[in-house]
């Protein structure tokens, strides 16, 4: 074997991607990506779907997005209809950085309100990246209906979302508002606070909409 057939040999590459050390996958995943092999993809997206370590998650996918879209993306819209939740949310957090909006009709509602809280949140990412340009307002619609669940980070990654497609939220914004549930009426004025004043913090926002819930307010007195 040359010189230059060693600089192209997968093997290595391979074998990296699957050695017992982070450090070495990092590195792989980071050589897989500065020098783009397109025999490599679906060794990338097969890793992505079992990788425990978040730094060399991040590294795969950016191999991924260092190789071409049309390559990429047919095999990741595969993958988001993994019975496995990381190849779920993995492929969408992928697909959310590509930036192709060919994959926007893979994000599904089913996905949007997925059981996994990492997949719910990777597809929310994805759809405020790929929606079509006038479907904001139907997509603003079946994100409202996530308010109130989860956890902490699963709330921000909610609001978050729903702030980047702007103020086509407002009228989901104002009915979860009035929700009969008061953690779905927290979440909604948290997240209407945070679209007025970006630079209030989730935490203050949260904390001051838990106080107008416990008086029985709706955050909409006098607008």
């Amino acid at each position: 074997m040359t010189m230059s057939e060693q600089d192209t040999d997968p093997i290595p590459a391979l074998r990296g991607l699957e050695d017992g050390r982070s450090s070495v996958r990092l590195r792989a995943a980071l050589a897989v990506g500065t020098t783009p092999d397109p025999l490599l993809i679906g060794k990338l997206i097969e890793r992505c779907a079992v990788e425990p370590d978040f730094y060399v998650r991040d590294m795969l996918t950016w191999a991924l997005t260092r190789h071409s879209a049309s390559m990429t993306v047919p095999v990741l819209l595969d993958e988001v209809r993994s019975e496995r939740a990381q190849a779920r949310s993995q492929a969408l957090h992928t697909l959310s950085k590509i930036g192709d909006r060919r994959a926007w009709p893979a994000i599904t509602r089913e996905l949007l309100s997925d059981a996994d809280d990492e997949v719910a949140r990777s597809a929310w990412r994805a759809a405020v990246v790929l929606v079509p340009e006038g479907e904001e307002p139907e997509l603003a619609a079946v994100l409202s209906t996530q308010f109130g669940r989860g956890e902490r980070e699963t709330h921000l990654s909610l609001s978050r979302a729903l702030i980047a497609l702007g103020e086509v939220i407002l009228p989901n914004l104002r009915a979860a508002m009035t929700d009969l549930d008061p953690g779905v009426r927290a979440h909604a004025i948290a997240t209407e606070r945070l679209l007025r004043d970006p630079d209030a913090g989730f935490e203050f926002a949260i904390e001051e909409a838990k106080r107008v819930v416990a008086l029985g307010g709706t955050g909409q007195e006098g607008g």
